[in-house]
């Protein structure tokens, strides 16, 4: 193993660990042991794949003996290794918050080696090179996330997750079509051998028709409008632990795509795909602020955030400049790391009343303050007040939107704030303020196991803002990549 193969640790770890978790379902006690050690390694292993990447530039990696773009490839610039570095310390804090919050009984019947392939899967495709791989590391994922939806196999869970394959059945299919119409057009998978060959290609519009196919596959997967109508649903069902890890993880994948694909490679015709793209990103936000202000749903309103950030993050991307697309990578990284922790949060304040629904809350600011006020935080965070970590990206987005051609997008990007705020600060009104309703009777230790896990997602979010200026050149570094494909390109195809 040279040192240039540590690109591939962190997904080879987690598929070592879970396939060692497949071996003893039932001892819990062994479960917890090896899919917190799993995890961690991973999340060791990508630090040190940062240094690697930031000291020496884009690594990639051809797998078998064919050089590429015949061989396939894996690649990990400064995108993809932080987006990597962010899933594995999330799957790190789900695998924790889930020992007491759930339940003994899924425990036993393969959750964490689900998880584990989960992270597999989202690592693998934040790091190949290839677009047909992009798609089998996206199967990957789905299965275990087919797993985890139907996890203890509730009626509702069941009902959703009915709706959730069909999306995912349908949209693979796309996928895969998708896939063959552009090595018909191209006659290669290779992303940088794609970013060479489609600009010497005469027929544009054949190119352009691909481009929005391939719009529409991952849009699937990242929830945009019109086509998130199954993310609210398919959500609401699965226990906290399982949503914190779809909500932070699986719309972002499909994110991470669009970002690659519109960036690297499908720039041929900008002034349609990318205005197409600046708009869809518009109404993503508008769909995502109507359900999040239209529940008095805790779980809900955070689902509905989910899609009003997928909305911002393609806007900055959409721009094409240096401002919006270093916004975008900003913000989705906090994106990640904020969606979990206000899941682990409203988990806890669930677990507390017995109920999701607002309106049978109140008081809880009495008997849990450091709860409401670590809530607090996570929700300014949420909605960008400085100087916390929703603020600096959105701000470079508002930025790359004005010196872009749709300065109109950044007035609703800062109008719908307003909402993102409103939406979450009323959770902390109905839960935290107002008269007390009797709380759920939860042992001291249990609320520790799921309250510390959460202060410490919730502190790094803290961190990301107010360190904002230490970690920028890591954060122009990946935008750099996105911007000038030429170093991606080189890294890649001179291997």
């Amino acid at each position: 193993m040279t040192m240039s193969n540590m690109l591939l640790f962190p997904i080879l770890i987690p598929l070592v660990f879970a396939t060692i978790l497949m071996v003893f379902p039932k001892n819990v006690r062994m479960q917890r042991i090896v899919a917190a050690a799993g995890t961690l390694f991973t999340l060791i292993a990508s630090l040190f794949l940062l240094v690697k990447v930031n000291n020496d530039g884009v690594q990639a990696i051809t797998l078998g003996s064919w050089p590429a773009p015949f061989g396939i490839s894996m690649v990990s610039d400064l995108l993809s290794v932080l987006l990597v570095i962010s899933s594995s310390l999330i799957t790190l804090f789900v695998v924790l918050y889930s020992f007491p919050s759930i339940g003994i009984k899924r425990e036993q019947s393969f959750y964490y080696p689900a998880v584990l392939f989960l992270m597999t899967g989202v690592n693998g495709a934040f790091t190949t090179g290839d677009i047909f791989n992009l798609f089998v590391f996206v199967e990957v994922l789905l299965m275990a996330s087919y797993t985890l939806i139907v996890h203890g196999g509730e009626k509702p869970q069941l009902r959703e997750s009915i709706k959730y394959l069909l999306v995912n059945i349908i949209s693979s299919a796309l996928f895969v079509a998708a896939v063959a119409f552009l090595y018909s057009v191209t006659g290669t998978l290779n992303m940088a051998d794609l970013a060479v060959k489609i600009p010497q290609i005469e027929s544009t519009g054949i190119l352009t028709v691909i481009a929005v196919l391939f719009l529409v596959v991952f849009g699937f997967k990242a929830a945009i409008f019109p086509l998130y109508f199954w993310l609210p649903g398919s959500y609401h069902a699965p226990p906290m632990p399982i949503l914190a890890l779809f909500g932070a993880l699986l719309t972002k994948v499909g994110v991470y795509a669009i970002m690659r694909t519109y960036t690297l490679f499908f720039v041929m015709n900008t002034g349609f795909t990318h205005e197409l793209l600046g708009i869809v990103a518009i109404l993503t936000i508008l769909a995502g602020c109507v359900g999040a202000l239209a529940y008095f749903d805790v779980k809900k309103i955070i689902i509905y955030n989910i899609i009003i950030a997928v909305g911002v993050i393609l806007f900055g991307v959409s721009q094409l400049n240096e401002a919006g697309v270093q916004g975008s990578v900003f913000y989705l990284i906090h994106d990640m790391l904020i969606k979990a922790a206000l899941f682990f949060l409203v988990g806890i304040i669930a677990v507390l009343f017995g109920t999701t629904d607002l309106r049978k809350m109140g008081g809880l600011i009495k008997t849990y303050p450091v709860l409401g006020w670590v809530y607090l935080i996570a929700a300014f965070g949420l909605a960008g007040i400085p100087p916390l970590s929703g603020f600096p990206g959105k701000l470079l987005i508002v930025q790359g939107g004005f010196e872009g051609p749709q300065f109109w997008g950044s007035l609703v990007i800062l109008a719908t704030s307003l909402i993102v705020l409103l939406s979450v600060v009323r959770i902390f009104i109905y839960a935290f303020w107002g008269n007390p309703v009797e709380t759920m009777p939860v042992t001291k230790t249990v609320y520790r196991q799921m309250f510390v896990p959460t202060v410490i997602l919730v502190s790094f979010t803290v961190v990301l803002g107010v360190g904002a200026e230490f970690f920028m050149p890591l954060i122009s570094g990946a935008g750099e990549v996105l911007l000038n494909p030429a170093l991606y390109i080189d890294a890649v195809l001179k291997e």
